[in-house]
């Protein structure tokens, strides 16, 4: 099944909702840390509900800004949950980003990277539309650390790419953006039972949640173009 379908399934059954209040939990401390000023134009890479530029017009004043998602439902969804003139929302490719050079401030992308068919391709992409100085936020769960993650790929039914992160800053770096930091930011917000009442119904042991949310949580690395 393609990403396109994949979403428009998920979006039709109001799953984009669920995956905006999951993802919140680390999205918001890592939107924090973004550079944004007032004005600023951002891209939102898989913007799905469209949350994360909601939230940056809401507490950073950005200007127009762009949500791209391939799910074309996805994208409707997201235009229904706002009536902000300056937040648009498109369904496009990520390895064909409809920017001119040098065009956008900052790229956000959460939970969607790894859905890229070429990644390298995507980041060159990227690169391609910041101006000197922009940054590109990538914010991810499903990667080689996080062990209990991997079973996601069995999930769901389009190919994921599986990066640690070395691979990561490697090929921030091959598409030409230096990395300004990385790491991980654990999600305290899911409550963990305490030892006695595991197995739960998902968890077999609780020493296994502990390491998916409080000890690996969400990856982000931030990419600064030169």
């Amino acid at each position: 099944m393609s990403v396109q379908a994949e979403f428009d399934r998920w979006a039709a059954a109001g799953k984009d909702r669920g995956m905006e209040e999951r993802h919140w939990h680390t999205a918001k401390h890592a939107l924090a840390r973004m550079p944004v000023e007032a004005g600023e134009t951002v891209l939102d890479l898989g913007t799905g509900s469209g949350y994360a530029l909601r939230a940056l017009r809401e507490t950073r004043d950005v200007g127009h800004s762009v949500g791209l998602d391939a799910s074309g439902e996805m994208v409707h969804n997201a235009r229904s949950y706002t009536d902000d003139d300056l937040l648009d929302f498109l369904r496009g490719d990520f390895q064909h980003l409809p920017f001119r050079d040098d065009s956008v401030d900052h790229v956000w992308s959460m939970e969607a990277f790894y859905y890229a068919r070429e990644p390298i391709t995507v980041l060159r992409e990227i690169r391609r539309i910041l101006r000197p100085g922009g940054t590109f936020f990538c914010a991810v769960n499903f990667f080689e650390e996080s062990e209990h993650t991997h079973h996601w790929q069995e999930q769901v039914g389009v190919d994921m790419q599986l990066w640690d992160r070395q691979q990561y800053r490697e090929a921030f770096r091959e598409a030409g953006l230096h990395v300004a930091e990385q790491d991980t930011i654990p999600d305290r917000e899911i409550e963990i039972p305490p030892a006695d009442a595991f197995p739960t119904e998902d968890w077999e042991r609780r020493e296994d949640m502990v390491d998916r949310y409080r000890t690996w949580g969400t990856l982000l690395t931030v990419g600064v173009a030169p």
